[in-house]
């Protein structure tokens, strides 16, 4: 199981319009920080379940509701970073859900 650390996360108006129409259309969904080879470091969007969390995965807050996780080794890394969740136009990477409304995640 994750362990969570204080609200390090934000989320702009429009992205927390982005993620009410994804769980009114998916269902419940989480966010998860990616540092993989597949997503780089995109904020990827997935329905509840598809992504088994474990106990390296921190949970830094939830915005709109939604939970957003981050690796605990990259979050220290990064040495502990605060992060504003927004969208713009274009392209999800990879597999996130947002792409088929034709936006993507971005942080800052």
């Amino acid at each position: 199981m994750s362990s969570q650390v204080t609200q390090q996360v934000v989320a702009s108006d429009a992205a927390i319009t982005v993620l009410r129409n994804l769980e009114a259309t998916f269902g419940p969904v989480i966010l998860f920080l990616s540092g993989g080879c597949c997503d780089g470091s995109s904020p990827i969007c997935l329905r509840e379940g598809e992504l088994l969390l474990g106990p390296e995965d921190l949970l830094l807050g939830e915005v709109g509701g939604v939970r957003f996780y981050v690796d605990r080794e990259q979050f220290e890394r990064w040495n502990r970073p605060r992060f504003r969740l927004d969208v713009a136009r274009g392209a999800a990477e990879g597999f996130s859900l947002e792409g088929l409304a034709g936006v993507r995640f971005t942080l800052s």
